[in-house]
C-alpha cells in the first residue's frame, strides 16, 4: 500500500489510533489505492465493494489527502446526512485537514421564506393536527440557521404543509423574491460554492447537468473529483431529469398560487379567481378521463381516447387564458408575474408531451387516487452521460456494494458508456461461509401459481419459529405483502411490522426495539436499511425481483434492445434483477458478529438455467434444502456464548 494511505488506514495508522475498534481491512486499503490513483491520474474507476469493506473511508481518505475539490453524490438523504454529520468531520479531525465541508440538497428540502409568509397560511386546513404542525413550522422557522426541513422533527416529512412551505423550480421567484437576501437555498448554494468537499445527491447532480446543458447556468461548482456512491441508483435519477414530466399536482398548485397572489395583490380581479378554479376542475376532469383505477401504462393505450384528448386540450387553452388575464396584473406583484410565466411554461411542456413519439424516448402516464403524471422518458443514457462527463474534466469514481453480475461489470458500464473505465471488485470481509446459511425450501410451486404467497407463508412459519422472529420478509409486490401480512397475523405470536402502517424510519426503529419482530416490506426495504446485531437474523425473499414487463418504460427499453439485435432478457432484465436481489440479500449481514439464514423461496433459482447467474452473484453462502439444517443453525446460535460488550 502507498505510504500516505498506509499511515492512515494501515495497522497502527492514524485511524487505528484515533478510533476504538477500527481494524485495518485489506480490501479497504486496496480500494483506497485505486481511488487515489484515479484522483491523481484522472479517468474513471468503477468499484464494487462488498458489505463491510468500509468503502466510505476508502474514498474519503484519498479525497482528503489529495486536497482537490471533491463532489460526493449519494442516492439517499440518509447517507448524505451521515457523511456530513459523522464521517467527513471524523476524517477531517483525524487527518488534521482544515477542508471546508458543505451539504446541498434539492430545493424541496429548504424552507421558502416567501411561501411561509404568503402561501402556507392559506393552504392550511382547520384540523387540530394540521394547525399544530403549522405552529411548529413557524416556531422552527424563527430559529433555524439552515432552513433544512429535516430539522423540523415535530412535523412529519409527509405532511401536506411542506409543499406550501417550500418552493419548486416552477414557483420560485428567484432574484425577484423580496426574501432573496435571506433565502436558505441561496445561502446553501453559496456555502456549496466555497466548499472543498461538497455532498449532494444523484437528483441534484443530474438537475445541474440539465441546467448547464440548456444554457441556464449551474447549481453546483466545478469539481476535480466526482464520487458517485450508491452508484447502482445513478441511472434511475437520470431518467427523471433527462425526460419531461407534468403532474396534476403542478397544475393544482399553480391554480392555488394564483388564488393566493390575487388575494394579496389583485383582490379586484374576480375573473382571475374564477378561471383559476376552472383550471382545477379541468385537471380533475382529466384525472377521471384517465380511468378510476390506479394505473401505469404507455400513452398509446389512451392516445385515441377523444374525451381525454378534449379535456387535456381544454387544460392547455385554460393555461393560456390565465396567462392572458395575468398579463396586465403582473406589474402588481412578483408572485402574479411568476404565475403568468408558469402558465406559459406548463402549456409548452404539455405541447412537447403531445408532440408525438421521439426517438429513444417513451411517453407514458401514471394515475394515483387523486392525481396523475404525464411523462416522456429517455431509454438510453450513455450518449448524454458522455457529454456530461466530457464537460466536467473531473476524475469519476463510481462505487456500490452491488455493481457486478456474475462477476462482470458489463451491465453497469454499458448503460453509462464507461468503456474506458478501470473496474475493480473487492469481496466482503464477512465470514459468510461459517456465519450464514442459504435455505432453498423444497416443493415450492412456480411463482405464477395462484396460491404462491400462501405457500411462501407456509414454508416460512417453521423458519420463523427456529429464528424466533427476528426476520425481514421482503416481497416483490404490495399485493403479496398484504396477503402475507393477513395470513401471518393469526399464524405467529411475534410482533409484526408491516410497511405502510407507519413511516419507514419509525417502523424500523420499532422493529429494532422489539428484538423478535417480523418486518414485511417491498422495494423500499430491499436496500439502504441497516440492522446490525441479532434483531435481524433471517431474511426471507418471496420471488426473484424481476421488474414487471408491463411497465411502460421497461417495455419500451426492452423493445429498443430487441430492435438493436440484442437479447433484452440477458442484457437488461436478468442483470437488473440480479443487482436488486443482491441488495435484498445485503440486509442480512451488517457486522462481523452477525449471523443468519437467507431463505429464497423462488424455485426458478434451481429450475431455470439463469438461476445460476443469481446464485453465482451472491456471497459464498453454504446452501441447503433441509429445514433441519435451518433448525440446527439457530440451535447452534443459542449455544454460542454471548459476545462481550
Amino acid at each position: 500500500m502507498r505510504p500516505d494511505l498506509a499511515a492512515v488506514l494501515g495497522l497502527g495508522g492514524t485511524l487505528a489510533s484515533a478510533l476504538p475498534g477500527f481494524r485495518p481491512r485489506p480490501a479497504q486499503s486496496a480500494m483506497a489505492v485505486a481511488v487515489a490513483e484515479t484522483v491523481e491520474a484522472g479517468g474513471c474507476l468503477v468499484a464494487e465493494a462488498g458489505t463491510g469493506t468500509g468503502k466510505t473511508l476508502a474514498y474519503l481518505v484519498p479525497a482528503f489527502l489529495s486536497g482537490k475539490r471533491t463532489l460526493i453524490s449519494t442516492a439517499t438523504k440518509t447517507l448524505q446526512d451521515q457523511l456530513v454529520a459523522k464521517d467527513l468531520p471524523m476524517v477531517r479531525r483525524v487527518l488534521g485537514q482544515p477542508l471546508r465541508i458543505a451539504l446541498l440538497k434539492g430545493r424541496s428540502n429548504y424552507l421558502c421564506l416567501y411561501r411561509l409568509e404568503h402561501v402556507l397560511g392559506f393552504r392550511a386546513g382547520h384540523g387540530s393536527q394540521e394547525a399544530s404542525h403549522l405552529g411548529a413550522i413557524r416556531r422552527w422557522a424563527r430559529r433555524t440557521q439552515t432552513g433544512d426541513i429535516g430539522e423540523a422533527v415535530e412535523v412529519p416529512e409527509q405532511s401536506p404543509l411542506w409543499p406550501a412551505a417550500t418552493s419548486t423550480v416552477d414557483n420560485c421567484l428567484g432574484q425577484d423574491c423580496p426574501h432573496y437576501a435571506d433565502c436558505h437555498l441561496v445561502r446553501a448554494r453559496a456555502r456549496a460554492r466555497e466548499a472543498d468537499i461538497l455532498v449532494v445527491n444523484h437528483h441534484l447532480l443530474w438537475a445541474d447537468w440539465t441546467l448547464r446543458n440548456e444554457g441556464f447556468g449551474e447549481l453546483l461548482p466545478a469539481a476535480d473529483t466526482v464520487i458517485i456512491d450508491e452508484a447502482h441508483q445513478f441511472l434511475e435519477s437520470a431518467a427523471q431529469f433527462l425526460g419531461l414530466s407534468i403532474s396534476s399536482r403542478q397544475l393544482h398548485e399553480l391554480a392555488s398560487d394564483i388564488g393566493v397572489e390575487r388575494l394579496r395583490d389583485a383582490p379586484d380581479a374576480q375573473a382571475l379567481a374564477e378561471e383559476a378554479e376552472r383550471l382545477e376542475r379541468l385537471v380533475d376532469d382529466a384525472r377521471l378521463a384517465l380511468g378510476l383505477e390506479a394505473r401505469r401504462d404507455a400513452w398509446q393505450a389512451v392516445a385515441q381516447d377523444t374525451e381525454l384528448a378534449e379535456v387535456l386540450a381544454a387544460v392547455c387553452r385554460q393555461l393560456l387564458t390565465l396567462a392572458e388575464l395575468l398579463q396586465p396584473l403582473a406589474v402588481r406583484g412578483k408572485g402574479l408575474e411568476s404565475c403568468r410565466q408558469r402558465c406559459r411554461e406548463l402549456d409548452q411542456r404539455l405541447q412537447l408531451f403531445f408532440d408525438g413519439e421521439a426517438e429513444n424516448q417513451v411517453r407514458w402516464f401514471e394515475t394515483r387516487k387523486r392525481g396523475f403524471t404525464l411523462n416522456r422518458t429517455p431509454l438510453a443514457f450513455a450518449e448524454e452521460f458522455g457529454r456530461f462527463r466530457g464537460t466536467s474534466r473531473a476524475a469519476w469514481i463510481f462505487t456500490s456494494a452491488t455493481l457486478t453480475v456474475n462477476g462482470r461489470f458489463d451491465h453497469f458500464t454499458r448503460q453509462l458508456g464507461l468503456y474506458d473505465a478501470r473496474c475493480e471488485a473487492w469481496e466482503s470481509p464477512f465470514d459468510y461461509r461459517n456465519r450464514c446459511l442459504l435455505y432453498l425450501p423444497p416443493g415450492m410451486p412456480g411463482p405464477a401459481a395462484p396460491d404462491y404467497t400462501a405457500r411462501v407463508v407456509e414454508a416460512s412459519l417453521p423458519v420463523l419459529a427456529a429464528s424466533q422472529g427476528r426476520a425481514f420478509m421482503l416481497f416483490t409486490s404490495h399485493q403479496a405483502l398484504a396477503e402475507a401480512a393477513a395470513r401471518l397475523a393469526t399464524a405467529v405470536d411475534y410482533p409484526l411490522f408491516v410497511q405502510g402502517t407507519q413511516p419507514k424510519s419509525r417502523l424500523l426503529e420499532a422493529f429494532k426495539r422489539a428484538g423478535n419482530g417480523v418486518l414485511l416490506g417491498t422495494a423500499t426495504f430491499w436496500e439502504g436499511v441497516d440492522v446490525p446485531g441479532p434483531s435481524l437474523s433471517c431474511v426471507i425473499i418471496d420471488k426473484l425481483p424481476f421488474a414487471a414487463p408491463s411497465d411502460p418504460v421497461l417495455a419500451a427499453r426492452l423493445d429498443s434492445l430487441r430492435r438493436a439485435g440484442l437479447n433484452p432478457f440477458a442484457c437488461h432484465q436478468l442483470p437488473a434483477a440480479t443487482i436488486a436481489l443482491k441488495q435484498g440479500v445485503g440486509r442480512l449481514i451488517r457486522d462481523h458478529e452477525d449471523r443468519g439464514v437467507l431463505m429464497l423461496c423462488d424455485p426458478r433459482l434451481l429450475a431455470k438455467p439463469y438461476g445460476k447467474t443469481f446464485l453465482n452473484s451472491l456471497p459464498p453462502l453454504p446452501r441447503s434444502r433441509s429445514l433441519d439444517d435451518v433448525t440446527a443453525f439457530f440451535a447452534h446460535e443459542h449455544a454460542i456464548p454471548a459476545a462481550a460488550p
